[in-house]
């Protein structure tokens, strides 16, 4: 009798496990929700009914970045998917944003036109969509653009005439790019031109989020980059052991985040990382990890990093305009990271950080998510999900410590609903996988393996 006792007792205590277990999940489950519903609101609620438009950041007035608006258009597909809007309303949105770049006016003259060469300006303004001030053509905010294009493209696919003209102008955008010009007879491709002065001097080097550029520079069927510079590319990568992680070194998370929004690199390995014996996926787990270690040994001292609390990335900071401590310096907008080579960190903590690197490493990420909104509250996490970024070190001229942005930045809520909604169904992923351009750029840059054999 006491044997059988003791066994009733262990199932009682397994069903309660069990049961706190499934709760968790559950908790989970609808914390991922409201992230990924309030951080696309973002998207649909701040854009520019009459042309799509979405701005750099809010509720600070700005201008529109041409990047935020490509992460724009590939948050319409998850909020049909999701049930937040439905596939007319997104069309509907889509074709409007579609039809303002192409009809927008363009050529080199330094003022009165929104892009040229088939790129876009970096910053346009949100109304009439012309040259912000003497912001650069943009070759990686215009391919971030053309990603949430191509999304748009193979997404609506239905025969009628709205979702028609959406696949006609996207391939017509996309088209446009002259990829080879923006090369500048050099072997990397140039981060951008001013009708001023010519191209500017930086190249896309090393590894980052220019990955994308080689990609879809490779695919074009008008303008297309030679193959082999994707070798070119390689070659200028930074190998090395950061915090036990052995990868291709790069600083800030979103370097790492960015191409993989749009791109299922798990399984599929170009020469370099064959040699490596990982792939880009494996290597910004690697690299997500290392950053959080980072946070966590907390070197410089900051107030508030530890297991949970950590992330660093592009963001925005603090500055020194209310900063009362004259022997400490803090930024404002910059990007933030960690690497073997790379270190810039003045104690400010980005959630995208977490937020885009959900899919790498989804059990330290969620987490620490999770963690900053019960620790910062509404301060942090507001009606678009999370604020840009908070600094618990900076002592204020008020007598205060502390300070947490106001604004929201859309090219950091971009990753996060972007990239949950890739670790919770693979469905840009997936969707991308379908993209003949997409697909034609991974195997010409030499991409084998895995999903891409199978096509």
């Amino acid at each position: 009798m006491k044997i059988n006792r003791i066994l009733l007792l262990l199932i009682i205590l397994l069903n309660l496990v069990g049961c706190q277990s499934e709760k968790q999940t559950v908790q989970n489950d609808v914390f991922l929700d409201s992230l990924s519903k309030d951080t696309f609101h973002f998207f649909w609620d701040q854009a520019n009914p009459e042309n799509g438009m979405i701005p750099d950041r809010w509720p600070t007035p700005s201008f529109s970045s041409i990047a935020s608006t490509g992460f724009g258009l590939t948050t319409y597909l998850i909020g049909v998917e999701r049930g937040y809007i439905t596939r007319e309303q997104a069309a509907a949105r889509v074709l409007t944003t579609l039809r303002f770049f192409q009809q927008s006016p363009k050529g080199d003259s330094a003022a009165g036109v929104i892009g040229n060469h088939g790129f876009f300006y970096h910053f346009i303004d949100m109304k009439t969509g012309l040259r912000f001030r003497d912001v650069e053509l943009s070759t990686i905010d215009t391919g971030l653009l053309m990603a949430g294009v191509l999304s748009c493209q193979t997404y609506f696919d239905k025969d009628n005439a709205s979702e028609k003209e959406i696949r006609e102008i996207a391939d017509g955008l996309y088209r446009a790019v002259e990829w080879d010009w923006a090369m500048n007879e050099k072997k990397t491709m140039s981060m951008g031109w001013h009708p001023e002065r010519g191209f500017i001097n930086a190249s896309w080097r090393g590894y980052n989020e220019g990955m994308i550029l080689y990609v879809m520079g490779a695919a074009s069927p008008t303008h297309p980059i030679d193959s082999v510079l994707w070798t070119s590319w390689t070659k200028t990568y930074q190998w090395g052991n950061y915090y036990g992680q052995e990868h291709v070194n790069f600083g800030p998370l979103f370097g790492h985040q960015y191409s993989q929004m749009f791109i299922d690199y798990r399984g599929i390995k170009d020469d370099f990382m064959t040699k490596k014996g990982i792939d880009y996926f494996e290597n910004s787990r690697r690299a997500t990890i290392a950053n959080r270690q980072y946070c966590i040994t907390n070197s410089g001292g900051w107030i508030g990093y530890g297991e949970n609390i950590w992330g660093l990335t592009a963001c925005d900071g603090p500055g020194n305009e209310f900063n009362s401590n004259p022997n400490m310096s803090f930024m404002g907008y910059s990007a933030r990271g960690a690497a073997q080579w790379y270190t810039q960190d003045d104690g400010t903590i980005a959630p995208t950080a977490a937020g885009g690197s959900i899919p790498f490493a989804p059990e330290i990420c969620i987490p620490a998510l999770k963690a900053m909104k019960k620790k910062f509250g509404s301060r942090l996490y507001g009606e678009y999900g999370f604020k840009d970024a908070f600094n618990l070190t900076i002592n204020n001229n008020d007598g205060t410590q502390g300070w947490i942005d106001q604004d929201y930045i859309g090219i950091d809520q971009g990753p996060i609903v972007i990239q949950l909604e890739n670790y919770r169904s693979g469905f840009i992923w997936d969707l991308m996988k379908k993209n003949p351009y997409i697909v034609s750029g991974l195997k010409k840059s030499g991409f084998r393996g895995g999903w891409l054999d199978k096509l």
